[in-house]
């Protein structure tokens, strides 16, 4: 299965779900993290059950705060 991780292209033997993914991909701080799947935002209590599917597109948004005027 090939998939498309913050542009970069992976392999993976079987299908995973979201919370998996985060770690077979080493996530930087996972608990943090806003995933995206083809351009829709994953719900963090699907994690657990959201497939990613072979030619999914999947991107990691950290939003950061802060900052003065």
């Amino acid at each position: 299965m090939k998939i498309t991780v913050n542009g970069e292209k992976i392999t993976l033997e079987k299908a995973v779900t979201v919370e998996e993914l985060l770690v077979v991909t080493h996530a930087e701080t996972p608990e943090y993290v806003t995933v995206q799947i083809n351009d829709e935002f994953v719900d963090r209590s699907d994690f657990t059950d959201k497939l990613v599917n072979d030619g999914d597109t999947v991107e990691y948004l950290y939003f950061m705060g802060g900052g003065s005027l």
